[in-house]
């Protein structure tokens, strides 16, 4: 904004007394007349002129004069002690107001005390000649309303505000100090405030005077703004304050100082209310990502073989081979019966490898037909033959980057197997009806339930396709040979098919333990999961029955599997502890080993120290 569009320059000019146009918002003078630069004895200047250059040391009292002409909109004063240019104290009477349209814009008539006291004493004695006593006792309320005044422009402040003389004594406590400190001016006028409400530190040690900034104000003639003490109330409890202690001068004589503060209490508890609220986030973000890294380990550690349940001789060298095999691309071949889990390892082998985030393509060569197979297995061209309507990529491009898994090997034609092999070796792949071979890089993996050595000696599988796919294998051992699986797979199956029912969980009981065990399980461990959903669906009274064979238990049978009693204690034994282990530990009660056992706790107890179960064996 330019001066003339505060104030036209001639009616500036016009004005017989000293006037400033002064932006407090930046503590600018915008303009002024010639008897306001012979009064403060400066010139204009083409740099910005600072109005508090000419208040010095009292504009902590032109600052609160400021804010009541905001508040009323005009005031005056001559508290306020202004300096010329050359260092001059001056005796003046202030007036301002704002000018309209124009925040934080006032203008100032400054007029010398001297000139006005001469003519006020001239006045003053006509009028106390002329008046008399009365005229007086009105000149007296005069001065005591102007003084008045001024404790309503203090007490109208929502800071704190006090002052201290040269000796630390109180010399005057506004109401919001007051009621901030629980201290009345009684209390606080004419005594060392130090002692009252500054004497102590937050954490108990004593705050000295000689330390205290506000003292240091007045001593050394400083300004001081704290952003982070105490002072004491009344009552004793502390309040949280920031501070500017500022000198003050009568005369050019330092007298005291004058302290502007306020209560920032609420607002540091807010600060520590909310750096906790971000420590506990903190903390809380980095438990998740700690139990978030436990549980992505303890997924990939269960889930690492796919659910290969069993601590048998067998399973571990079988898991063993899969670690060693997985993060390698050689070529594997699972052997063993219908129902081992070949397509579950398989599956173990390819999540352990590097190729895991590409697709593992399982094709069953014995389950598609012989016309079909070649055009399912290498791919086709629309047209190529007949009944190829579209183009369509075989198994081998569907695996590329990752696993090709070819299930009863055996089964595939010798025409095909032929085929297959010079894909292999070859690692091109030609669709049927196509002239161009795409690349492909995959890993294979071979699975037969058949002896493939008879195979070959009966020209049903080409050695040389044996000998390309059996590079690393791996033999799958039936159900009956490793029956020390049997307790925790049960458990295990028995979970998954509940999950899948929607049907309550049952009681495994030790006779159902021991019958399970004691079965040769020709259908391998497919044939447990059949045995224990059909159990599931036919049990109803809160224990599983199961049914084996042509739908008869052992005992209808008749056939007999007799067992030493060595081997009965420890197939005891090994029932107790995975009931532990599936009620985490839990003894009595609902969900507890003595329920799902089905026997009563105390007995359940007993069988413990019988057995000799200690906690850590069964401890979650």
């Amino acid at each position: 904004m330019t001066p003339e569009t505060l104030l036209p320059d001639s009616l500036l000019h016009a004005l017989p007394e000293a006037a400033v146009v002064l932006d407090t918002s930046v503590d600018q003078i915008l303009a002024w007349n010639p008897p306001a630069a012979e009064l403060l004895g400066a010139q204009a200047s083409s740099t910005p002129i600072h109005f508090s250059q000419f208040v010095r040391n009292d504009l902590p009292n032109f600052v609160v004069f400021a804010s009541e002409v905001d508040h009323r909109g005009e005031g005056w004063t001559r508290d306020i002690r202004l300096t010329k240019r050359d260092g001059t104290p001056l005796k003046c009477e202030i007036r301002a107001r704002q000018i309209a349209g124009h925040q934080n814009c006032l203008l100032l008539l400054i007029s010398d005390l001297r000139d006005l006291e001469k003519r006020a004493e001239i006045t003053a004695a006509a009028e106390i000649f002329r008046a008399g006593l009365a005229d007086w006792k009105r000149t007296e309320a005069f001065f005591a309303e102007l003084e008045r005044q001024n404790q309503l422009i203090l007490n109208a402040a929502g800071e704190g505000i006090y002052g201290v003389n040269a000796e630390g004594k109180t010399t005057f406590v506004n109401r919001a100090a007051q009621e901030m400190l629980g201290w009345t001016s009684e209390d606080l006028l004419g005594h060392d405030i130090h002692s009252k409400i500054h004497h102590q530190r937050l954490n108990g040690e004593k705050y000295h005077s000689h330390d205290c900034p506000i003292y240091r104000s007045f001593r050394f003639e400083q300004v001081h703004r704290i952003e982070d003490e105490v002072f004491w109330r009344k009552d004793g409890k502390p309040i949280q304050v920031e501070y500017v202690s500022t000198p003050i001068y009568d005369q050019q004589v330092l007298a005291g100082a004058v302290v502007i503060f306020r209560d920032i209490t609420e607002r540091k508890e807010g600060e520590r209310k909310l750096r906790e609220a971000m420590d506990e986030v903190a903390e809380l973000r980095d438990r998740l990502e700690q139990e978030n890294a436990y549980l992505q380990e303890a997924i990939t550690s269960e889930r690492a073989h796919h659910d290969i349940i069993g601590n048998s001789l067998p399973t571990r060298q079988l898991l063993t081979k899969i670690d060693l095999v997985g993060p390698t691309d050689a070529t594997v071949l699972i052997s063993g019966e219908a129902g081992t889990g070949k397509a579950l390892i398989a599956t173990a082998i390819h999540k352990a490898s590097a190729r895991s985030q590409r697709p593992l393509i399982h094709f069953n060569c014995g389950s598609v037909a012989p016309d079909a197979l070649e055009a399912e297995l290498f791919g086709q061209v629309r047209g190529g033959y007949q009944n190829a309507l579209r183009d369509k990529p075989g198994k081998l491009e569907l695996a590329h980057g990752g696993t090709l898994f070819l299930d009863d090997i055996e089964e595939l034609p010798l025409e095909v197997q032929g085929r297959l092999l010079d894909a292999l070796r070859s690692r091109t792949v030609t669709r049927l009806g196509d002239t161009r071979a795409r690349d492909i890089d995959l890993r294979v993996i071979a699975a037969t339930s058949k002896d493939l050595e008879r195979a070959v000696a009966a020209a049903r599988l080409r050695e040389d396709l044996y000998l390309t796919l059996n590079v690393f294998p791996i033999t799958c051992h039936p159900l009956r040979s490793r029956k020390e699986d049997i307790p925790e797979l049960t458990l295990h199956l028995l979970a998954m098919a509940c999950k899948r029912l929607n049907r309550p969980l049952p009681i495994v009981t030790e006779g159902v333990i021991q019958r399970l065990s004691s079965y040769d399980w020709p259908g391998n461990v497919r044939e447990l999961g059949n045995v224990i959903e059909r159990g599931i669906i036919v049990s109803n009274g809160g224990k599983l029955i199961v049914e084996l064979g042509d739908g008869k238990t052992p005992e209808q049978t008749g056939i007999s599997h007799a067992k030493t009693e060595h081997e009965m204690q420890a197939e005891i034994r090994a029932n107790l502890l995975n009931c532990l282990k599936e009620a985490d530990g839990k003894v009595a009660g609902p969900g507890g080993a003595a329920q799902l056992l089905g026997v009563p706790a105390p007995t359940f107890y007993s069988r413990l120290k019988r057995y000799g179960l200690s906690k850590t064996e069964f401890s979650p």
